[in-house]
């Protein structure tokens, strides 16, 4: 992908805006505009430093429970959490960094990024996008995504 399609992108930015927010809005609007087919949301819940499913998109069902609360750490969720930085696998089938979690190969897809939801160093989540081929996000659209990524946790300081 060369150029983010900027009325995609400012379609997201109109979401956040939104009273109350629509997740699965933002988050299919985001899958869209890098042209993904899976992604997820996590909110990160302070008290127990647990990554909590807020919305997701092309995960299969059997898959969910696995998914729906993230330790810090753990898997490219966690880990982007904990780093505080995108963490990204260009071939999540035939990856053996050990980053990602033996399940994530059931989603099907290969090329995945996860990427904190920071906001002046504060931690509120991360969201993570995927294609169904192999692919490294190019340096625009890691800016793009850690841009996203702080306009969204923005969004939730507002609620």
């Amino acid at each position: 992908m060369d150029k983010i399609d900027k009325s995609k992108r400012a379609d997201i930015s109109g979401s956040l805006k939104q009273q109350p927010i629509n997740w699965q809005q933002v988050l299919s609007t985001i899958i869209s505009c890098f042209d993904c087919t899976t992604g997820t949301i996590h909110f990160l819940d302070e008290t127990n430093s647990i990554l909590k499913l807020q919305a997701q998109q092309g995960i299969p069902t059997f898959l969910l429970p696995k998914i729906a609360e993230i330790p810090i750490g753990k898997g490219m969720a966690g880990i982007a959490a904990e780093r505080r930085e995108p963490v990204e696998i260009c071939n999540l089938q035939t990856d053996d960094s050990g980053v990602a979690r033996p399940a994530a190969r059931e989603t099907k897809v290969e090329g995945s990024i996860a990427v904190p939801m920071l906001l002046n160093g504060v931690l509120y989540g991360t969201f993570g996008i995927a294609k169904p081929v192999a692919y490294d996000f190019t340096k625009e659209e890691i800016s793009e995504l850690l841009e996203l990524g702080a306009e969204m946790s923005r969004a939730l300081t507002s609620l």
